[in-house]
């Protein structure tokens, strides 16, 4: 496998290892999965089972496998529209008689859309558990989408969007990394689309989509909870057993490989007082072997607090409020990257301090104490991410999802507990070697900082206003 150069990060809210779609947490030695069931259904559905009574509660979590994949080439965000709209007005009920229904008893429900699946995620009380099986039975076979619905949300996330270009642009860092870094790769894709092709998406974008993508082939259902399981399974079987196929196969994106050699975005926002940067390439799989060490790999380096990264450019030097890493990664490899923002006068004392910290970590490795504090730190943060029903249905659906099995928490604590200093060292040195391979993005003052990330490598500019996130 081609060695990479550094690492992704695609907003700032740090975890030991994270997925396109979410968290992927570690765990420790004692927290294993509970006991659960694996249903296929004729037509294709799969269903999860575990009980859980502990609480009078049911939580559920339904994954579509198309995802912003799936999107029409230059219509992005037609996936993401489709989730938001699903609860919209589904069945019988529009939409605001269906969030009454929801509310009334405080039920919980929610949707979104990622690169790879739209994911659909609940919990009620156990008493609820038919109003919960038929609001999501409409959701997934009934949604209406309403135009009036439609274009409420349509211009809604444009308008979100130009929000966050003058705002919030720690949001937006990722997606034009992952734009730039993998190009017309599937995973390049903005997931919430972009101005331009938001604007040109129609109701019927969303009525193929659902055709196409939605179906019981792709779908994963876990449900976790108050409840018996032959009980529940006869009522799923009975609402879904009879759905039908999606009407296109599932897209899959292709593994890139690294990109050699070194190139820069400078995204130009002229009244910025601040730059935003990433550094990375593409990273690793999802079902990446060698996973627990990556993450310990990966929190010494920028997955906390007190990481080499935050230490150097926050806690030490004062350039940021955060300097942070992270991998994220898909059924393909993702992309593993560094991201920070500084003042405009100190890019290039930031970037170079980075990079810095890059190649010293990349020829010394991971110390023993840094190990041991890693290990412990790792250990430390997952067993609350697997107490609620909730949480459990969540990484039941993505495990099987991905294919992995129980293992990939069951033994992952004793992974990362067994893991050797040399055993790091090894994916550092797979993951961080040869930093002259890196993807440079910069949003910021393009007239105060264009002499200073030249010195990166070739610059390709763009407009913070392009309606766009890739440079044309």
């Amino acid at each position: 496998r081609t060695t990479l150069a550094t690492l992704v990060l695609t907003a700032i809210v740090i975890l030991p290892t994270t997925t396109m779609f979410g968290a992927t947490p570690a765990t420790s030695p004692g927290v294993t999965l509970p006991a659960y069931q694996t249903i296929k259904l004729p037509n294709g559905a799969t269903i999860l089972l575990a009980e859980k009574h502990d609480v009078p509660l049911i939580a559920f979590t339904a994954i579509l496998r198309g995802g912003a994949l799936a999107d029409p080439a230059g219509k992005e965000g037609t996936a993401s529209l489709t989730a938001d709209l699903l609860e919209k007005g589904a069945g019988k009920q529009n939409a605001a008689q269906f969030a009454e229904a929801v509310d009334s008893v405080g039920g919980v429900l929610g949707e979104s859309a990622r690169a790879e699946w739209i994911s659909i995620r609940g919990e009620f009380l156990t008493r609820d558990t038919d109003l919960m099986l038929g609001l999501l039975s409409d959701m997934l076979r009934r949604p209406a989408f309403a135009t009036e619905e439609f274009t409420k949300l349509r211009d809604r996330d444009i308008d979100s969007l130009k929000a966050a270009k003058d705002s919030d642009l720690r949001s937006l860092i990722g997606t034009y990394a992952n734009a730039f870094l993998f190009g017309s790769n599937l995973y390049g894709r903005p997931t919430d689309g972009s101005e331009a092709s938001l604007a040109g998406i129609e109701r019927q974008d969303v009525l193929n989509y659902y055709k196409n993508n939605f179906g019981a082939d792709r779908l994963v259902l876990a449900v976790v909870g108050d409840f018996k399981a032959k009980e529940i399974e006869s009522k799923l079987r009975a609402a879904l057993g009879d759905w039908n196929k999606a009407a296109a196969a599932a897209p899959k994106a292709k593994a890139m490989a690294a990109v050699e050699g070194r190139r820069v975005l400078l995204v130009d926002k002229p009244d910025a007082t601040q730059t935003y940067f990433w550094i990375g390439n593409v990273g690793v799989r999802r079902n990446d072997p060698q996973t627990p060490a990556i993450d310990l790999a990966n929190t010494v380096f920028g997955g906390r607090f007190t990481s080499l990264i935050n230490s150097a450019l926050r806690i030490e030097s004062g350039l940021t409020y955060g300097a942070f890493s992270r991998n994220v990664t898909a059924t393909e490899p993702g992309s593993i990257g560094i991201a920070s923002y500084t003042k405009t006068d100190s890019t290039g004392k930031a970037v170079d301090m980075a990079l810095d910290v890059l190649t010293k970590y990349e020829k010394e490795g991971i110390t023993a104490d840094a190990l041991k504090s890693s290990q412990a730190y790792i250990l430390g943060q997952y067993p609350p991410d697997l107490e609620t029903g909730s949480q459990l249905a969540a990484r039941l659906a993505e495990i099987e999802f991905y294919g992995l099995g129980r293992n990939d928490v069951d033994a992952y604590g004793p992974a990362i507990s067994a893991a050797s200093q040399q055993d790091v060292n090894n994916v550092i040195k797979r993951l961080y070697a040869d930093p002259k391979n890196l993807t440079f993005v910069f949003i910021g003052k393009a007239e105060a900082i264009r002499d200073v990330v030249k010195k990166y490598g070739p610059v390709t500019e763009m407009k913070i206003t392009d309606p766009t996130f890739s440079p044309k």
